[in-house]
């Protein structure tokens, strides 16, 4: 696409030409990216993760031996699964934050009378997706997908005003998240679900940064790609020009914040341009990308309460590795 009209060429640049972004992003997340990365202390959004490309390298990282999380918190549902009988209403709607895909939901549609579904996620294609493959699978079940960011206000359809929810939020996405944002997020999911609900929050538990370190950063290289593919993106949707090979993948433990920190290295001096604006790196400059925070149990406890839960069962592998916490 043309520019007709150029943002000023300067890195404090923060205004925004409606005719420099692309159609394939919104206005709002060029102008989330530019905000990080033209501050002191660059960063992008993990939101930028999840295009297309991106759920499908998740994907591959979910099955990755290093990546214990995911295997780890299956193994967990399918053992809580029979106790949630006496925690859930028959005929509920099951309410998943983050859900890109069906996996872990159909677990809770087996050992619950679910009635209705509604996945949350702001990867309209994989909730196409989604909802295509479980009106073949399950053809009782009524599906409303919303595309939405699951961080801002949601207002749930009319047709599940009358029944139960069962709220779920998988995968320890909740680490991704600062404690402040955690704690918003909790506050706003108890009055979108209603005081009667039960929540499913899954958490990765603190553990040998060895064993955390793994997993964020394999031996195969799928998380590499997937971190340097929110610069492949803002390429594609935002007519950014980042060398994807003058980015290196970084996973750090921060043991004061109790995070794996991800971040792209730039391997040199450069300047790359987004939106009209112009972006310096100096070498060894990194962008940070993610936050995955690692609870212990009390700490766990303590963000529920913040937000107005209370922590009715927690339950673990036998490794400690992963909890799953049911809050009311």
């Amino acid at each position: 696409m043309e520019t007709a009209e150029r943002i000023q060429d300067r890195p404090d640049s923060k205004t925004i030409s409606p005719k420099t972004i692309s159609q394939g992003i919104s206005e709002e997340i060029v102008a989330e990216a530019l905000a990080g990365l033209l501050s002191p202390r660059k960063s992008l959004p993990p939101k930028l993760f999840y295009d297309e490309a991106g759920c499908a390298l998740f994907g591959e990282i979910t099955r990755l031996p290093e990546y214990y999380l995911t295997r780890t918190e299956r193994l967990i549902l399918e053992t809580l699964a029979p106790a949630l009988d006496g925690l859930v209403p028959r005929r509920a709607a099951l309410v998943e934050y983050g859900a890109s895909n069906e996996a872990k939901a159909e677990l809770l549609f087996a050992a619950c009378d679910i009635a209705a579904y509604v996945p949350i996620d702001i990867a309209a294609d994989a909730l196409a997706s989604l909802s295509a493959r479980l009106a073949g699978k399950h053809p009782a079940l009524t599906v409303h997908p919303i595309v939405a960011d699951f961080l801002a206000p949601i207002a749930l359809p009319r047709e599940i005003a009358s029944m139960p929810r069962l709220g779920f939020f998988p995968g320890s996405t909740i680490g991704n998240l600062d404690p402040r944002a955690a704690v918003a997020f909790l506050t706003r999911a108890r009055a979108t679900l209603g005081e009667d609900a039960t929540f499913l929050v899954g958490v990765d538990l603190e553990k040998s940064p060895n064993l955390l370190l793994a997993a964020y950063d394999d031996v195969a290289g799928v998380t590499a790609a997937f971190n340097r593919n929110i610069l492949a993106r803002l390429n594609r949707e935002a007519g950014a020009d980042f060398a994807l090979a003058a980015f290196a993948h970084r996973a750090v433990w921060n043991p004061a914040e109790h995070r794996i920190e991800m971040h792209l290295e730039s391997l040199a001096d450069q300047i790359v341009h987004i939106a009209g604006a112009r972006i310096p790196f100096r070498r060894g400059e990194t962008i940070h990308t993610e936050n995955s925070y690692k609870f212990t149990e009390p700490r766990l406890t303590a963000l529920a309460m913040r937000a107005g839960w209370r922590v009715e069962r927690i339950w673990t592998d036998r490794r400690k590795f992963f909890a799953i916490a049911a809050l009311r």
